[in-house]
């Protein structure tokens, strides 16, 4: 089985495959949709204190805020910086 790894910023990596969306988070839906999932104790905050620049919607229900571009997150799933991790199965 093999497991893509993306790096979301500051050594915080997520599973590539487990990626829904990553989007802005400028617009009043998606400040409702952080605020619900952190009522409901699903948000991740991966910014370190730092302004939150891209959210990811994982399809576990969790969101995670990231403070690095959204734009920055596609390219790191589209290039050579995703790891791959190779478990073996027995």
């Amino acid at each position: 089985m093999t497991v893509k790894l993306i790096n979301i910023g500051f050594g915080n990596i997520v599973s590539a495959s487990r990626i829904i969306a990553i989007v802005s988070p400028e617009s009043a839906p998606i400040k409702r949709l952080i605020t619900e999932a952190r009522d409901r104790g699903v948000l991740i905050d991966a910014t370190y204190g730092r302004r939150t620049r891209a959210v990811i919607v994982a399809d576990s229900g969790h969101i995670i805020l990231s403070a690095v571009q959204p734009e920055t997150v596609k390219h790191r799933l589209q290039s050579r910086e995703v790891n791959t991790l190779v478990e073996e199965t027995e």
